[in-house]
């Protein structure tokens, strides 16, 4: 493999730096460097297992796994009509949930997590569940952040004029579903003439919601969120790219294509019937002030 097919496969398979180097042995600054481009011409074996990992991933994470978990029986249905396996999982410190879906698809505990096992995580990690699957969550970036607060200070005061409508930014925990299998964290998200929430999270799927895109979350937030929104009844789907300064909107209300805005642009909430929206004009200069 060349290093751009490597960064296409890691990206595919949606795989952390961090979980490459722990099924690889590499160190992580070694594959850190590798796939930021740092590193133009990485020795021959340490490319050779890059492309054991990411060409036989699930393989390569099953082995890597195994015996990392112990699982034990136990009288808790699965949720696919009270049918199937279900466990107890023991969670050794440092490697739960650094592996994508991928990596667990031949584990049969990935698939069954639910949200005892979500809360029973270390309070420094961040991941997502959704469908009973566990999804370790990459760090925000200084761009991601600031458009991320940008977006905030410009919604709060349209969002106040709307009783009723409340806005939230992450980290705050939505059980879109309201079940025990799905858990996630919107970057940007607000819901209207809906209580059902406590002082912990939100228990319903927001009517709006908005992700900004990292390298290491492309896939999750343009696919797997973005089907998962849809079925949940989420209203409203923006997905922002600082990277190509695109806004990408999906009215799952009235099953309308997606239409993409830049960052030259006003873009208004559809949802709110143009009486909201973000400039994104104003977002670019902050950040060419802070670049």
């Amino acid at each position: 493999m060349t290093i751009r097919e490597m960064q296409e496969r890691k990206r595919e398979l949606g795989y952390t730096n961090e979980t490459i180097a722990e099924l690889s042995g590499i160190p992580l600054g070694t594959v850190q460097k590798i796939f930021s481009g740092a590193t133009k011409a990485p020795r021959r074996r340490t490319v050779e297992e890059l492309e054991r990992v990411l060409g036989s991933a699930p393989d390569a994470a099953g082995e890597a796994m195994r015996g990392a978990v112990r699982f034990s029986g136990q009288n808790m249905k699965n949720r696919q009509g009270g049918k199937g396996y279900s466990f107890n999982v023991e969670y050794p410190a440092g490697r739960i949930v650094r592996e994508p879906q991928a990596a667990f698809s031949r584990y049969p505990k990935q698939g069954t997590y639910t949200v005892t096992d979500y809360e029973a995580l270390p309070e420094d990690r961040r991941a997502e569940l959704i469908d009973g699957c566990l999804y370790d969550m990459a760090a925000p970036t200084t761009v991601h952040q600031t458009i991320l607060l940008q977006i905030y200070y410009q919604l709060f005061p349209c969002t106040e004029k709307h009783p009723g409508c409340r806005i939230f930014a992450a980290p705050l925990d939505v059980r879109l579903d309201g079940d025990d299998y799905t858990v996630v964290q919107p970057d940007l998200f607000i819901i209207c003439g809906k209580n059902d929430g406590d002082m912990q999270r939100i228990n319903a799927a927001p009517d709006f919601i908005i992700e900004i895109l990292l390298p290491a979350s492309r896939f999750h937030d343009m696919y797997r969120k973005l089907n998962k929104y849809r079925l949940a009844g989420v209203r409203e789907y923006w997905i922002i790219d600082p990277e190509k300064k695109r806004v990408t909107v999906y009215d799952f209300e009235h099953d309308e294509l997606p239409v993409t805005h830049q960052f030259n642009e006003k873009v208004p909430i559809l949802i709110s019937k143009g009486e909201c929206s973000v400039d994104f004009v104003l977002i670019e200069e902050v950040l060419k002030r802070y670049a």
